[in-house]
């Protein structure tokens, strides 16, 4: 497949709805997991309208290689989390909206219009992806983040097949995410770019670890295998990242 005809295949995506979801007791402090989730919200005062910012990716475009390949990340983050990050600032300005921050946003999205919606969470959606990200071979979950996801789950390689179902059970495209629900932790999954801070969405709750399914995010190297696509993403999960977000 030549690289023109690549691009314009990975910008076309469907829209569906399915959601999954799982969960047990755990105790972790959601008011600081959702404070270190908007690391990156947006900057306001006043005088202007909130403003979505896109977070520096961290790394090289070909620092995941071989399990995210260079030019997948590079249009990923140039041109799709570019495209939503201006969509939204554009749709702020154009509706008036005059939310204070992220959440506030989030707390209203059932009242958005479809491009303020869409694209805000977009923006942050992908925020959060890169910084769940780093480059070289993770062995997995350490610290308060194993032993959250042991006590819930029953054991590292349980929890990692169950997420791996929801994002292989997303039909078309959307998210797949482990979340902290009052003190529960969950495995769920949004459709399109909706994300569990929507305030009607099927679960609520802060999250924790996101993979983006959109083709998108993978379809130049793995095309149809998703399955391939989850199972080399797992090698590059920044798990200290988590473990921060459950402070």
């Amino acid at each position: 497949m030549k690289t023109n005809s690549r691009r314009k295949f990975i910008e076309d995506s469907f829209k569906v709805t399915v959601a999954v979801a799982v969960g047990g007791p755990i105790i972790l402090n959601s008011a600081s997991a959702l404070a270190a989730n908007e690391s990156h919200d947006a900057k306001v005062n006043a005088d202007n309208p909130l403003k979505f910012v896109q977070a520096p990716l961290g790394f090289s475009y070909a620092a995941l290689e071989p399990n995210i390949d260079a030019l997948t990340m590079e249009i990923h983050y140039t041109k799709h989390h570019t495209a939503y990050i201006k969509n939204v600032n554009d749709a702020i300005v154009a509706e008036k909206l005059n939310y204070t921050s992220e959440k506030e946003f989030f707390d209203n999205a059932s009242k958005l219009s479809a491009k303020a919606r869409n694209n805000g969470g977009g923006a942050w959606n992908h925020n959060f992806f890169w910084a769940s990200l780093k480059p070289g071979t993770t062995s997995g979950p350490n610290g308060k983040v194993k032993d959250a996801i042991t006590n819930t789950f029953g054991s590292v390689d349980k929890f990692k097949e169950l997420f791996t179902q929801a994002a292989l059970t997303r039909f078309g495209s959307g998210w797949a995410w482990l979340v902290n629900d009052n003190g529960t932790l969950k495995i769920t999954s949004t459709a399109n770019q909706d994300n569990p801070l929507f305030d009607k969405v099927e679960v609520k709750g802060t999250p924790l670890l996101a993979l983006d399914v959109w083709e998108h995010a993978y379809y130049l190297k793995y095309q149809n295998k998703r399955n391939e696509y989850i199972a080399n993403w797992w090698n590059v999960v920044n798990w200290d990242e988590v473990n921060k977000r459950l402070v």
